[in-house]
Formats: C-alpha cells, sequence, structure tokens
C-alpha cells in the first residue's frame, strides 16, 4: 500500500511538462499564422490595396460565425431538447442500455463537442462564399430581362446564386439537427421500435414533425426556384428552357412546390394531433409526383410532341439562346461581311493594299527568342521568354509593329555562384526592354533591333530600364541601402572608366520594408531563411521584394478578375509596364451556352490551364492592369464600363479601380484587345455565326478552328490567332487588328480544310488620353462563298511541304549541320483574296544556334511561292507585279543600321554619304576588310557542311557589296 504513492509521483510531475509543452507548441503555431497575415497585411498595405485583404478577411469572418453559429446552435439545441424531454423512466432493451453506458461518460463532450465541430465545419463552408454574399449584397441591375419571366438579368447573376447557396446551408443544417434528434431521441427511449410498431413519444413526436415541416418547406423553396435554373441548365440542343422545359418542366416544378409546402403543413398537423398519417401519405405523394410530374410527363411531351416537330416547337427558344449567347460573349455587334475571295492571283492586285504588305510581320515571335538571347543576353544571368510578345511603336510618325521582351533575370545562370548574397543582395533585377521590327530582317537573317543593348539605346526614348518586378524575377529579393553606402546590386555588365560591372541602388516603394526586427524575423520566417535575420546587408533602409509576377500581383489585389494567359511589356511614359487584361466571368448568365475557358485558349502559344471557374457562359474584359517593372506598383483601370459584374465590385472595393479617364494616351496607344477573349469568342461563333434558328438545329453550317499545321502531326493543337496591322475589307485604312480563320467542324473522311471564315477584331485603342477609339473591339467576320474552294491553313502547308522545287531548295538548307523550322502561318485578306504568308527559317544545330530568317513562303488560292524576300515571293507570286511594297531586307549590321543602336533601319542599298576621298577610302577599305572575314566563315561554313551558317555569311558578303557600289556611286 506504502508503493502507491511513489509510483504516482512520476506521472504527476510530467503532467506540468506536457501541459507546458502543449502551451509552448500552440504559441508558436499561432505566432507563425499571425506572422503569415502580418506579412499579407504589409505586403498590401505597401501596394495600397489594403481595403481589399481587410475585405475579404471582414467577409469571412462573419460568415464563418454565421455558418458555425447556424449550424452549431441549432443542432446544440435539437440535442438539448430531445435530451431534456425523454422519458425518464423508459424501458429501454438490453442494446440500447449498453449503448447508454458507453456514451454517458462522454454525454457531455459530445453534446457540446458534436456541435462545435459540425460548427467548425460549417463555418470554414460558409467562409468559402464570401464572394456570392457580396455579390448579393451588393448586386446592381443590367437593364435587360430574360425573355421567360421577365426577370432583370441580375437575378440569375446575384440573387439566384445567393438563395440557392443560403437554402442548400439551411437544408442541410435542418436535416443534420433532425438526424440528431432522431439519434438521441432513440437512445434515451424516446423512440423505440417495438417488432413492427414504432413507439415515440410526444416530445420526440413533436420536434421530429417540426423540424420535419421546416425541412419540406425549405424544399418548397428550392424547388420553386429551380424553375429559373432551367434558364442556365444545359439539354441535349441548347442551354436555357426549351419547349418541354416551358411548358412540362417550369409548371412541374410549381405544382411540386406546392405539394411539398402541403406536405409541410401536414407535419405540423401532426405535432399538433399525433397522427402520422396524412404526413406519410402526403410524403408518398410527393414523392410519386416528382416522378410523374417532374419526369415522366417532361419525358412523355418530349417524346411525342417535340422530338417528331423539334425544328419548329424548337424555334423560338432556339433563338433566345442564340441571341443571349451572342449578349453574354460580346458577340451581339458583330459585323458580318459577304466576302467573294478570288483565288487567282494577278499581276498589281495588292497595290490597294500596299500598307498592309507593308506591314506583314516576317518574324516569328515564337522563334526568335534564341535569336534575341544570342545577340542581346549578354550574360548567362539574363533570359528572354521562350514566346516574345507582339507590341506596336510610333517611329517617325508611323505605327510599327514589333517583337518585344523584357531582358530578365535566370539565376540559375549564376551557377555555383548562386548563393544567398548573390541571388538575394546583388543579382535582384533584370534591364531593359530588346524591341525588333516585325517586318524587316537584316540580310543573313537576324532580326533587326529599334531598342537593344546595354544600357540601352535606341527609338524608344529615354525610360527606366530596371525590371525589379518581370515573370521569372527571384522569389524574393532584399534591396535598398543608405544613401551614404557603396550600392551592392548589380545594374549591368558594364562600367565607365574600365570598370566591368555597374552598380545601383533600387530607390522606389517596391516592397514592405525591413526596418525592424520584427518583421526580419517574420520574413525569415515566411522565406524559411536565417540570413534575413542575421545578414549585415539588410538594414533599416532595406525592402523586400516578392510576389513579382505581374499576373500573381494583380491577381492578389483583384481576386474577382479571371487574367489574361500573356502579360506584355510595354515603354509608356518613361516606364516599363506590364499590361494585363483581366476579365469578369460567370456561368450564370440566361439562356447562354456555357465553354470551357482552359480549352478554348489551348493552342500551340498557350497550353490548357485550369481556372476556379472554367466553364463559363459570360464574359467581358472589364479591367486593364497595369504593373510598373521598376517598383511593382499596380493599377487597376476600369475598362468595360458597363459591366454590372464590374459595377457590383467596385462597390465591393470602393476606390480600388480607376476610371479609364486617368489612361494616359501613352498608354492607350499599347493597349490591345485580348486575346484570350478573343479565343473565347471565336469559339462561341464556330456554332453561333449561325442566327437561323432551322439552319442552327439541322448543324449543317458548324466551324471550327483548324489545327496549327506547325504543330506535331502526332499531338496537333489549335492555331492561336495572331497580332497584325491590316487593313479589314471595307476599313478605309489599316489598323492593329487581331485575326483568326475557321474551316468546317467535321472530323473523319469528310473532313475538309477549306477556309469558310475569317475573324478579325480592331485591337488598337487609340493614342487619345482616356478615349478609345470608336473602332476598338469592332468585330468582323468574312463569310467566304461555299461554291469558292479558298485552301485552309493545313492545305496551304501540306502543298508547300509536297512542291517539288520548294523541296528541293529545303533539301540543300537542310543539308550539314541545318534544319529548317517552319514559322507562323499568317492568313491577310488582301488583292480580292486570302494570302499566305509564312516565314521559314533556318537554325545551325550546334550548341550557339539560333534560327535565321532565310526564305519566305506565300500562297494565294492555288500558287505558292518561295523566295528569299517578301517582295520577291510577292512579285514571282503576281507574276512580277504585285503592287506590294515590303520593307523585310535591311541593310546589314556593318554598313547601315546596327542592331542594337535603335535608328531607323535602312531600305538595303547602304547609307554611307561620301563626304571626302579620305573618308571614302577608310570606309573602302573597312568594306574590304568585312568582305574579307565573310569570305572566310563561307569557306569555314562549307567545309564543315553548316550550310546555314553558309547562307549566313554569303549573304553578309553580298550585302557587303552592295555597300561598297553603293559608296562607289554604283
Amino acid at each position: 500500500m506504502t508503493s502507491a504513492p511513489a509510483a504516482d509521483t512520476p506521472r504527476r510531475s510530467r503532467a506540468p511538462f506536457a501541459v507546458t509543452a502543449a502551451i509552448i507548441v500552440g504559441l508558436v503555431v499561432v505566432f507563425f499564422i499571425a506572422a503569415g497575415f502580418y506579412t499579407d497585411v504589409l505586403w498590401f498595405n505597401q501596394l495600397g490595396f489594403l481595403g481589399v485583404l481587410t475585405t475579404q478577411w471582414l467577409a469571412s469572418s462573419v460568415l464563418f460565425l454565421i455558418g458555425f453559429v447556424g449550424m452549431a446552435v441549432p443542432v446544440w439545441v435539437s440535442i438539448q431538447l430531445a435530451y431534456k424531454l425523454r422519458p425518464i423512466y423508459a424501458k429501454l432493451n438490453s442494446q440500447i442500455d449498453r449503448y447508454q453506458q458507453v456514451i454517458e461518460p462522454l454525454r457531455r463532450l459530445a453534446m457540446w463537442g458534436l456541435p462545435a465541430l459540425l460548427g467548425l465545419f460549417a463555418g470554414v463552408a460558409a467562409s468559402t462564399r464570401w464572394e456570392t454574399t457580396l455579390m448579393w449584397l451588393n448586386r446592381t441591375e443590367v437593364g435587360k430581362t430574360d425573355p421567360q419571366f421577365g426577370f432583370d438579368i441580375s437575378f440569375y447573376l446575384f440573387d439566384l446564386p445567393f438563395y440557392q447557396s443560403l437554402l442548400g446551408f439551411a437544408s442541410a443544417v435542418v436535416l443534420i439537427s433532425a438526424l440528431v434528434a432522431v439519434a438521441t431521441s432513440y437512445l434515451y427511449g424516446a423512440l423505440r421500435i417495438s417488432g413492427r410498431e414504432v413507439l415515440i413519444s410526444k416530445s420526440a413526436r413533436i420536434q421530429i414533425a417540426v423540424t420535419a415541416s421546416l425541412y419540406l418547406m425549405l424544399q418548397a423553396v428550392s424547388i420553386w426556384l429551380d424553375q429559373y435554373a432551367t434558364l442556365t441548365d444545359t439539354n441535349s440542343l441548347i442551354t436555357g428552357a426549351g419547349y418541354t422545359d416551358v411548358n412540362a418542366t417550369i409548371p412541374g416544378r410549381a405544382i411540386l412546390a406546392g405539394i411539398a409546402a402541403v406536405v409541410a403543413v401536414l407535419f405540423l398537423v401532426t405535432a399538433i394531433i399525433g397522427r402520422w398519417r396524412l404526413p406519410v401519405i402526403g410524403t408518398v405523394l410527393l414523392i410519386v409526383s416528382s416522378l410523374l410530374i417532374g419526369s415522366l410527363y417532361p419525358w412523355v411531351v418530349q417524346r411525342f410532341q417535340v422530338d417528331p416537330s423539334a425544328k419548329a416547337l424548337e424555334a423560338p427558344y432556339i433563338q433566345r439562346n442564340i441571341d443571349l449567347t451572342r449578349d453574354a460573349f460580346g458577340l451581339a455587334g458583330v459585323k458580318e461581311v459577304p466576302y467573294n475571295a478570288s483565288t487567282a492571283a494577278e499581276p498589281g492586285a495588292l497595290r490597294a493594299d500596299a500598307e498592309t504588305t507593308a506591314n506583314i510581320r516576317i518574324l516569328d515571335p515564337a522563334l526568335v527568342s534564341d535569336a534575341f538571347a544570342q545577340l542581346e543576353q549578354f550574360k548567362q544571368y539574363y533570359q528572354f521568354p521562350s514566346n516574345l510578345d507582339v507590341d506596336r511603336y510610333e517611329i517617325d510618325g508611323k505605327s510599327q509593329d514589333t517583337v518585344v521582351a523584357v531582358r530578365d533575370l535566370n539565376l540559375k545562370g549564376l551557377g555555383s555562384g548562386n548563393t544567398w548574397v548573390n541571388s538575394t543582395t546583388v543579382y535582384t533585377h533584370g534591364y531593359g526592354v530588346v524591341a525588333a521590327y516585325g517586318n524587316q530582317r537584316s540580310v543573313d537573317g537576324q532580326p533587326v533591333f529599334l531598342e537593344s543593348g546595354i544600357p540601352s539605346t535606341g527609338a524608344l526614348g529615354e525610360y527606366q530600364p530596371r525590371v525589379y518586378f518581370g515573370e521569372t524575377s527571384p522569389a524574393y529579393s532584399i534591396v535598398g541601402a543608405p544613401k551614404d553606402s557603396k550600392p551592392v546590386e548589380l545594374d549591368y555588365p558594364s562600367g565607365t572608366e574600365g570598370a566591368q560591372q555597374t552598380y545601383t541602388t533600387f530607390t522606389g516603394d517596391g516592397g514592405p520594408k525591413l526596418d525592424n526586427v520584427f518583421n526580419k524575423l517574420v520574413y525569415a520566417l515566411k522565406f524559411q531563411s536565417e540570413q534575413i535575420f542575421l545578414a549585415d546587408s539588410v538594414n533599416k533602409d532595406s525592402q523586400i521584394l516578392y510576389d513579382r509576377d505581374p499576373v500573381t500581383r494583380v491577381q492578389k489585389v483583384a481576386p474577382y478578375l479571371t487574367l489574361d494567359s500573356d502579360a506584355y511589356p510595354t515603354v509608356v511614359d518613361g516606364r516599363i509596364k506590364w499590361v494585363v487584361d483581366g476579365f469578369t466571368t460567370s456561368d450564370h448568365y440566361p439562356y447562354s451556352t456555357p465553354v470551357g475557358l482552359s480549352d478554348s485558349i489551348a493552342d500551340t502559344e498557350t497550353p490548357a490551364q485550369p481556372f476556379a471557374l472554367d466553364q463559363i457562359n459570360y464574359m467581358r474584359n472589364s479591367v486593364k492592369a497595369t504593373v510598373d517593372a521598376y517598383d511593382g506598383s499596380v493599377t487597376l483601370y476600369a475598362w468595360d464600363t458597363e459591366d454590372p459584374i464590374l459595377k457590383t465590385w467596385q462597390k465591393i472595393f470602393p476606390t480600388t479601380v480607376e476610371p479609364m479617364s486617368n489612361m494616359s494616351g501613352d498608354l492607350m496607344s499599347h493597349v490591345r484587345y485580348p486575346a484570350d477573349l478573343f479565343k473565347v469568342q471565336r469559339a462561341v461563333l464556330g456554332q453561333y455565326h449561325v442566327t437561323d434558328p432551322g439552319s442552327f438545329y439541322s448543324h449543317d453550317d458548324a466551324w471550327t478552328t483548324p489545327n496549327d499545321p506547325v504543330s506535331p502531326a502526332a499531338s496537333p493543337t489549335r492555331q492561336p490567332p495572331y497580332y497584325l496591322t491590316m487593313q479589314m475589307p471595307e476599313q478605309t485604312k489599316p489598323s492593329f487588328s487581331l485575326y483568326s480563320t475557321f474551316i468546317p467542324d467535321a472530323t473523319g473522311p469528310t473532313s475538309r480544310n477549306v477556309l469558310t471564315g475569317y475573324l478579325a477584331v480592331n485591337a488598337d485603342a487609340g493614342s487619345i488620353k482616356g478615349k478609345v477609339s470608336k473602332d476598338f473591339g469592332t468585330l468582323t467576320l468574312l463569310n467566304l462563298p461555299r461554291d469558292t474552294t479558298v485552301p485552309g491553313p493545313g492545305q496551304v502547308q501540306a502543298k508547300f511541304n509536297a512542291d517539288p522545287t520548294v523541296s528541293a531548295q529545303l533539301n540543300l538548307l537542310k543539308q550539314g549541320q541545318s534544319k529548317v523550322i517552319n514559322g507562323n502561318l499568317l492568313t491577310l485578306p488582301v488583292g480580292g483574296g486570302l494570302l499566305y504568308v509564312q516565314p521559314v527559317y533556318v537554325q545551325s544545330t550546334g550548341e550557339t544556334g539560333y534560327p535565321l530568317l532565310q526564305k519566305v513562303l506565300v500562297a494565294f488560292g492555288d500558287q505558292i511561292a518561295f523566295e528569299d524576300t517578301l517582295n520577291a515571293a510577292l512579285d514571282t507570286l503576281f507574276g512580277g507585279d504585285s503592287g506590294a511594297v515590303t520593307p523585310d531586307v535591311n541593310v546589314p549590321p556593318s554598313t547601315g543600321t546596327t542592331p542594337g543602336t535603335g535608328s531607323a533601319p535602312g531600305n538595303g542599298t547602304g547609307t554611307g554619304t561620301s563626304t571626302g576621298n579620305a573618308e571614302q577610302d577608310a570606309q573602302l577599305k573597312s568594306l574590304l576588310e568585312q568582305a574579307k572575314q565573310a569570305m572566310a566563315e563561307k569557306q569555314a561554313a562549307l567545309t564543315a557542311g553548316d550550310f546555314a551558317a553558309y547562307g549566313v555569311a554569303d549573304a553578309k558578303l553580298s550585302g557587303i557589296i552592295q555597300s561598297m557600289l553603293t559608296l562607289l556611286g554604283g
């Protein structure tokens, strides 16, 4: 007996330790969570969008509390009532008695813990519905009504989703409350099963009957709302209520809602009179009615009335679907133009389209990244994206299509030098924009740059070239230092007075400050790096830059937007700014057919990607966002001011979106029509270009986007739309546009790769401050005649590949260590028909090889031409007189415009001007030395069997000789 206390002593001594350890662990967890919240506050506050974060937190917290209380309290009350009103002297069988013995010691914990646990789950679920709730509270009327019930469309966008969510939550609460009431009543004898008889106490009867009545009343309201949901349901023919829905399903649901309400009243009667027969009969009637009225009757109407005469009966409902689908995707104003495309290339046919042909982009932004890297990367710690962007700049008073890219960081290029200090405090930013003329190349096939070099020089003028916020910027960098300290951030790899590097210090306001110990500690925890806390280079003037990708930054400050997959850089107002297009989307627009967003935008240049809301039936380009590449500041501009969803979010997050009138003219001139919206619209128009219900029902004129002819045959991908400056038929002048083509939507042996339509949109917003060009966003659809066969991209590419003359030339180019790469196949409506243009690149397979533009393919109808230059190809195709003007060949770098200088390009005839015999002799001597070097390069390439390099050297030599002749007056 005396040994027992001694045995218990270690247990007692361990108890305080366990409690202390648990408290410490809990505090650590709370600190980590609080640190995450604190860094979010710092980030949003620095960016000026703290209200976005606090609104989300407040809304989520309130909904969590509502969800927690809304679930926990009814469940707790239900358990308490069932327990308190249990029969005290109930006779229990042995099995129930054993259950009580097991549960009784845990009863208090269960009676409080179970409601709390269920409330926790319900609160979390409710908190995720903050967007739906806030949109309902701040809803904005659309000003248009649905054709069936006459409600404003805002009812379907904002009200109906909220009511359905609320009813779903309430139904779950009532159902769970009923289940726990039944379980408690059974466990404590208020509900017993004796043979075939169910015995239930009065208190249990009242509680269960009232709960069941409440549940059925909620179901009655839910069934009533399901009438309106038919307008967004998709059936085998259309989205929206068809003939069967209008004449059978909708009336049936109204009847079922009434029956459910009556049965709910019958359960209340049972609570009073104690007889279960009426509600049981009513429940059976409800089930039978749901089968007969809800399922069988609509099936009979569809099978025996609609199917035999579907084309006629469904016509008005198909028309609703056509009209509202086109309206939901911004297609109501598409200009449809019959285009009797000619297929015969006649001399001088392009003379009227000289401006368009002069702007044909022969530089493929998906292929010239390696050329940019070899010519403009300079150091291994810089990089360019794999797909470059297309923009336009005004050069010498004319708009010029350009291929642009940002020289961003690539820390992997540091190799063994990728230490924490280097990757965090030294290599902190990229440098400069590199831009090349879209319609020009040098004689050796290289891009002709209008902006290049480090430091940046060229036609874009003075601007802040440092890129602290880019698509491949490091996860985080620590920048900033006292004014009197020596700069440590590498600016660029050259300097003055013999220095090999130039250093700088970030002077903007780009991230939270690390000016105290606590901030250092929380960011050391966030990025799991003790160096942030310990490093001497982190000082009171330091800032930490993170979440640096432009799309990431915009998504965080505008969580309600779906963002375009391609943010593009542009130089405006003396800064490099990323432009990001933001969309408002919905899947609740009545009578609008949904499309898969990820599938619609997937093509050769854009892989499929997941979206939070993928199946959408409404889309607007509501916001244009910019991210400053130097300080990361984000600006949101309201672009579609009529969009009701954007108006609603502006009420939720006031002052976060600026009016379009604040957008400068310089920025306006670089805004473009977003590619992702255009892809979705072309996917919709593939079927909804048909506006006649009969033809739509027959599905006899469906279109699709052709596969990219340069994609692998084993895994073809859709052809992307392309940005070009061109003049559409009936336009008075060329404009920066985005276009795509259509072919018949058919598969198998009956498929035909012929053009049926050509869709283009005016993508030039103009250059007036705060004012959009009236033509911007105008969609034009060229309908091609059915009695004329216009080859599609696949046919043109196949003919090109099979042509014996072309094949012979390609075989020559492929000899040795070279490969031929076909560029993007462009289609332009010129010369009364459709002209195809495709650049052809040759690339050495050596380690440092990059694609060089050597040939150009053109096709018109069934005729093709394959020449060294676009001018020559067009003249060959159109009988020596195309009437086109295409400055696609520039003077060699050594004699005219040097890539990287940014000067305006020459015309291929040289730019040297004699100012004296001595100067002319010096120039001739220099040219002779260059010619000698070019001849040596030719011979070396021939010896190595590298015909790509041979062609480059030969073109270089030809250019030098031409420059010598020009210099001598020849």
